[in-house]
């Protein structure tokens, strides 16, 4: 069931515009962006508790929303089950009866049934009779997903699932939710923080960036090739300078006082240059190394990029080794390796930093257009 949104509303404080598709049954695609950007809102159009200002929101066969139209469904119409952050259950009601609001417009048989199936699916059965607040959080979130289920939705939207949860807790409830997503028939819109998550979870990404959407991509993509700053900082990347393009591949980077070659194309103005942690690889001062090019496979260093630097700090972190290296120009790089491959390296005090081409990512401080 695919589903189309192309809206504007204006906020208190900058103007909402987002663009995007799911476009098949399955797709989960992630919205995701700094707070305030426009995520939650944006699910809550498309649910119909807020109505943008203009634009279209199509479902399928169906007319959600069409301004120029005068079309705006009522939320119980438009067949969207909306799992909030609380999950907003009923204080008063039983799980049961929790359950049960979701199928509207059925009958009261018809309700119960559908709400006693969900429950069993959703492992809550022996407690349709208990309160919300006798419950975990896991078993009260499987419950509102139960409700849901119960109103036989067309696509599933899905706010911070788990940011209320402990860590043990979300992973046991991540793999539910995946089971959930695999056996549903429609599509998905997840928003998260948890960029781990938005990498097991969903198919697709869309970055709001503010309050304007940035072309959809694949997880993939959008981990491996972000286009804009903002979409390589929520993706994750921990090393971004300013750059300025001087060659046709090359790039100017300032905080750090070095010029990087990259194998990845420059789509529109080129502002900044990124490097991930993990994409670095070091060597002692003065060695001749090679340098990583994937699947175990070694190039000569001399087609990498290479970067003296001096160790500034070393951060032991739970399961690897942090350490921070200051460039020519005297800003910090940090870079995460195993604590071995550290160890390997006698510690040193000077470094040579290696960067492949295809790990410099150029990026613009301005939002691709679709």
């Amino acid at each position: 069931m695919a589903l189309v949104v192309d809206i504007t509303k204006a906020l208190s404080d900058f103007t909402l515009r987002v663009s995007f598709t799911v476009e098949s049954s399955h797709e989960v695609v992630a919205l995701l962006g700094a707070s305030g950007c426009g995520k939650s809102m944006t699910l809550k159009c498309i649910a119909g508790i807020e109505r943008p200002d203009c634009g279209r929101i199509v479902l399928g066969d169906r007319v959600l929303f069409d301004s120029e139209r005068r079309i705006d469904l009522p939320p119980q119409r438009r067949r969207v089950g909306y799992l909030f952050q609380s999950y907003a259950l009923f204080p008063t009601m039983t799980v049961l009866e929790n359950a049960a609001c979701g199928a509207v417009g059925a009958s009261k048989g018809e309700r119960l049934a559908r709400a006693r199936r969900e429950l069993a699916a959703m492992r809550l059965t022996g407690l349709e009779g208990r309160r919300p607040s006798s419950l975990s959080g896991g078993q009260q979130q499987r419950c509102a997903m139960a409700r849901i289920l119960a109103s036989d939705p067309e696509l599933l939207l899905l706010d911070e699932p788990f940011s209320a949860l402990d860590e043990y807790l979300r992973w046991q409830l991540e793999l539910e939710l995946a089971d959930t997503l695999k056996g549903f028939a429609g599509g998905a819109v997840y928003v998260s923080h948890n960029r781990d998550e938005v990498f097991r979870l969903c198919d697709t990404v869309c970055t709001i960036t503010r309050g304007r959407s940035e072309p959809k991509a694949t997880v993939k993509e959008f981990f491996s090739r972000p286009r804009s700053l903002c979409a390589a900082l929520i993706s994750g990347c921990k090393n971004v300078s300013r750059a300025r393009q001087v060659g046709p591949d090359a790039f100017a980077c300032e905080e750090w006082g070095v010029t990087l070659r990259t194998s990845l194309p420059c789509d529109g103005p080129v502002t900044h240059v990124g490097l991930r942690a993990h994409y670095l690889d070091v060597a002692p001062a003065g060695e001749r190394t090679q340098a990583p090019a994937g699947e175990g496979a070694q190039v000569p260093a001399g087609e990498a990029n290479c970067v003296s630097c001096a160790v500034d700090r070393v951060i032991e972190s739970t399961f690897s080794t942090i350490v921070m290296l200051r460039t020519p120009a005297g800003g910090l790089l940090r870079h995460e390796l195993d604590k071995d491959r550290w160890r390997s390296l006698g510690r040193p005090a000077n470094v040579l930093v290696l960067v492949r081409p295809e790990h410099v990512m150029p990026l613009s401080e301005v939002v691709p257009d679709a």
